[in-house]
């Protein structure tokens, strides 16, 4: 190699980043010491930023284009080096290159349930789960606050920063919001603008922008679930008093169904219990007013029960007819013994007078006038 070769592989005229990776946020140019030429080529492309450092101090920074390095287009990196107008000799710096594109599906989620307190149910734990995108906004802040001098810095290794932020400043927002907890499932679009605009200024602060926050569930505990399922059960049934004796029965049934192929006393027993329980159940109902016989709940015997006969008016059944009308009927002459009558229970029909029941409202009747 001859020296004048030699002295050209010296200096670097030639400056670009090719980026072939789905993670890296900023990459260092290899400089390995050699200098850089007065003049050299820098290659800046889309969704890139090329950042020069002089001793650890952010200078000049450069956005997509291609440009042919002077003391002209480096004003800062010019006034630090204190170069003279027109300088055209070599220089070492540091170059740095930072991705500005979309970083998308960034994962987060709380590691444990948060606890808030919601307006119906009181305190409540909550999990929630979404995904985020982010890019760097401001490629200075971002090298000088938080990539530093690192030679090459990925997603991983500011992913799990990001996700605690969203955690903690989002998730308070929630809680600020009230929202209900019934109503957060349909609220999740409001609720991701919400906490991506509480989170911004914390993302800004590292030179990056939140440019999209999805908030994809949030999940109670499963004992909560429960209770709100039987809380929507309940309510679809609607009647206290059905749904208790619907349980009552269930278990009845399960209880027949463990006893199956163990011996009869057991059996037994399954069924007693269901119907304690549905006894149990009645009066409970009762005792809150839910008893639709007995509304009220007061102690009171039933009703008495009331005889009713069926008579024969023209080859024609009529009726029921109750003791009192048949009593009203026998003294408006519309009846007598020989009418046909059959009450429940009555093989066939029979004479009126023959009933003994009915006999007793005949002799009613004053006897004839002599």
């Amino acid at each position: 190699m001859g020296f004048f070769s030699k002295l050209l592989n010296e200096f670097i005229d030639v400056i670009e980043w090719v980026d072939t990776t789905q993670d890296t946020l900023v990459w260092k140019f290899p400089r390995n010491d050699n200098a850089i030429k007065m003049g050299a080529k820098l290659t800046v492309r889309e969704s890139q930023a090329a950042v020069f450092l002089n001793e650890g101090q952010v200078a000049d920074v450069f956005l997509p284009g291609m440009y042919e390095l002077h003391t002209e287009n480096m004003p800062i990196l010019t006034t630090l080096q204190s170069w003279k107008y027109g300088f055209n000799s070599p220089f070492k710096a540091d170059v740095y290159f930072v991705s500005t594109r979309q970083f998308v599906n960034q994962k987060w989620g709380t590691k444990n349930p948060v606890m808030i307190r919601d307006a119906e149910f009181g305190p409540v734990r909550l999990r929630a789960f979404g995904s985020f995108n982010f890019k760097v906004q401001d490629p200075k802040v971002f090298l000088s606050q938080v990539s530093a001098t690192n030679p090459e810095f990925i997603v991983e290794h500011i992913n799990e920063q990001l996700r605690n932020t969203i955690v903690a400043r989002g998730i308070d927002a929630v809680a600020q919001s009230k929202i209900p907890i019934l109503d957060l499932a349909a609220n999740y679009n409001e609720m991701g603008v919400l906490m991506s605009d509480t989170i911004q200024p914390d993302f800004a602060e590292l030179g990056l922008n939140l440019s999209k926050l999805l908030v994809e569930n949030i999940s109670l505990p499963a004992e909560v679930e429960a209770a709100l399922d039987k809380r929507s059960q309940m309510g679809i049934i609607g009647n206290l008093g059905a749904y208790a004796q619907f349980q009552a029965a269930n278990a009845m049934e399960k209880s027949a169904e463990n006893s199956i192929g163990g011996n009869l006393g057991a059996a037994g027993m399954g069924l007693g219990v269901g119907a304690a329980m549905m006894n149990q159940v009645g009066n409970v109902f009762k005792q809150n007013n839910f008893d639709g016989n007995n509304p009220s709940g007061a102690d009171a015997p039933p009703p008495l029960p009331t005889t009713q006969y069926h008579i024969a008016v023209d080859g024609k059944s009529d009726g029921p007819h109750s003791l009192a009308d048949i009593d009203s009927m026998i003294a408006t002459k519309t009846i007598n013994k020989e009418t046909m009558v059959w009450k429940k229970g009555m093989a066939a029909w029979v004479a009126a007078g023959t009933v003994a029941e009915l006999t007793d409202l005949f002799n009613n009747e004053p006897p004839p006038l002599a």
